[in-house]
């Protein structure tokens, strides 16, 4: 079983790691996210969030989507390949609930397993 840490390892932090992933990405998204990823080659999955201030206007907004963002993927990071991922959002994403959110992040976990299986 994976470890269900999210810690520095785990992040993307500078402006070059984004600029890898938005050079050559895969996209995968739902009604309120696009994640864009690339493979990497380390072992482990990095993750990284661009929520705009565009998309969702309030601070506490979009707190919270980073916040259930973090954990959906902490708790699912052991199942995805080795990639590196760049949330973003769609406008609207604001008014939907915990639960809905992370419905469709559980979807989107799940289309990228699959695909990279192939």
């Amino acid at each position: 079983m994976g470890t269900y840490s999210f810690n520095r390892e785990s992040r993307l932090l500078t402006p070059g790691h984004f600029q890898q992933v938005f050079n050559h990405p895969s996209r995968f998204g739902s009604s309120h996210f696009t994640i864009l990823i690339t493979s990497n080659k380390d072992a482990n999955n990095r993750l990284g969030m661009a929520i705009a201030k565009k998309r969702v206007k309030h601070a506490v907004q979009r707190n919270r989507i980073k916040r259930l963002t973090r954990e959906s993927f902490r708790l699912n990071q052991h199942k995805l390949p080795a990639v590196d991922l760049v949330v973003m959002v769609k406008s609207g994403i604001d008014q939907l609930d915990n639960e809905e959110i992370n419905q469709q992040l559980e979807k989107i976990w799940r289309k990228i397993i699959q695909r990279h299986k192939r």
